[in-house]
């Protein structure tokens, strides 16, 4: 963006600084995002990326509470770092993974198409959050304590699942008992993608101890943000110092700003509604014309695409989630496939889309979703 290469190129003239060293910089970046926070979260640690700042997030969840153990998602991902590993069964379950460590435990993602508790039941919420009572037991039984709870707000590797509402307030609720800090990864989610909300976790009615930002709080620039309540930094406090010597740089905090800024400027949070309900609509017209989509999810430009061979087993289309991803790649557009079984399109445009840019996307679909499925016989 010109206003982010002008920031950029006005700094990189100036002296460069850490968080060890006050500057204003530092100051104006965290007052913004704390603007956007609810209370209590008034704390920001500036670090390089969402893999660092899930990282600090554990550590900072573990001084708080005197635990160890942490609970997470089934298929979640949260860094490439030895200890986001060690929370990432995306990862750790993967062909040459190493499985769970003893101190994580799983649960299942709260998936209301593919999940055991289906769209369209009572209170599927509270039963995927009671889902969670199995964790805490198994961390009494092996005589650990509980850490937290970290999760990406809506799962994205996990296949772009929204949860049902009200679904991480009533795993707050329960982590908090048990006395464990709530950490929720918006690194996906966060900065108005979802249109209606600026954070998933608003969407959720939950108000998380922690927050995690990655990569887009940069547009480009290696940036993450942790934030955290003035009691969990206190805690951490009492151990060694921490900082980053480039997250907290007057240069990223400049360019984090100035991301911060442009959003609000160019009214982008408006943008990712509108064209993501264009979008959405679109692709709901296109799932009652081809039997290979089974769903179509998402909240603003935070969309998922389920692709079946049989519409009534819901059998994933993993063939065809391959095909479909790399014919859209010839058309110059770019989307990944994701979930459990690689069958979920991720639909995730910039939010500087436009009309005409939604109706290239849902023509060269029609295109492709036909050919995949006559190609696949179906």
């Amino acid at each position: 963006h010109p206003r982010i290469q002008a920031v950029a190129a006005d700094q990189l003239q100036r002296m460069n600084s850490n968080t060890r060293y006050l500057h204003p910089a530092q100051i104006a970046f965290a007052e913004k995002i704390a603007s956007y926070m609810p209370e209590p979260l008034l704390v920001c640690f500036f670090v390089n990326s969402g893999s660092e700042a899930n990282e600090l997030s554990l550590r900072l969840a573990r001084a708080h509470s005197g635990g160890k153990d942490m609970i997470t998602p089934d298929h979640g991902y949260h860094g490439n770092t030895t200890g986001c590993i060690d929370i990432s069964a995306y990862k750790f379950n993967a062909k040459g993974g190493v499985g769970p460590s003893d101190w994580v435990h799983l649960v299942e993602v709260a998936d209301d198409y593919r999940g055991r508790f289906r769209r369209g039941e009572a209170n599927i919420a509270q039963k995927y959050a009671d889902l969670v009572d199995e964790a805490l037991a198994n961390i009494s039984a092996r005589g650990g304590k509980l850490a937290g709870f970290i999760a990406e707000t809506f799962p994205s590797v996990g296949g772009q699942i929204i949860p049902p509402k009200g679904y991480l307030s009533a795993v707050y609720e329960k982590i908090r008992k048990a006395g464990g800090v709530c950490i929720a990864d918006e690194v996906q989610t966060g900065l108005g993608r979802l249109g209606d909300y600026f954070f998933g976790f608003e969407q959720q009615g939950a108000v998380p101890d922690i927050v995690v930002l990655g990569k887009p709080i940069g547009n480009g620039h290696p940036l993450g943000v942790v934030v955290t309540t003035k009691e969990i930094a206190d805690s951490f406090a009492k151990g060694p110092e921490f900082f980053s010597t480039f997250g907290g740089s007057t240069l990223s905090c400049r360019t984090g700003l100035e991301v911060l800024n442009i959003v609000e400027d160019e009214r982008l949070q408006k943008n990712a509604k509108q064209m993501g309900d264009k979008l959405l609509a679109g692709l709901h017209g296109l799932q009652g014309k081809y039997e290979i989509v089974g769903d179509v999810r998402g909240c603003g430009l935070f969309i998922g695409l389920d692709l079946v061979t049989d519409l009534s087993t819901r059998e994933p289309g993993t063939a065809l989630a391959d095909y479909i991803k790399n014919r859209m790649r010839e058309h110059r557009i770019l989307m990944g496939s994701e979930g459990p079984y690689d069958n979920i399109l991720k639909i995730r445009p910039p939010m500087t889309i436009e009309n005409e840019d939604i109706d290239y996307i849902l023509e060269v679909m029609d295109k492709v979703l036909d050919e995949a499925q006559s190609l696949m016989g179906l």
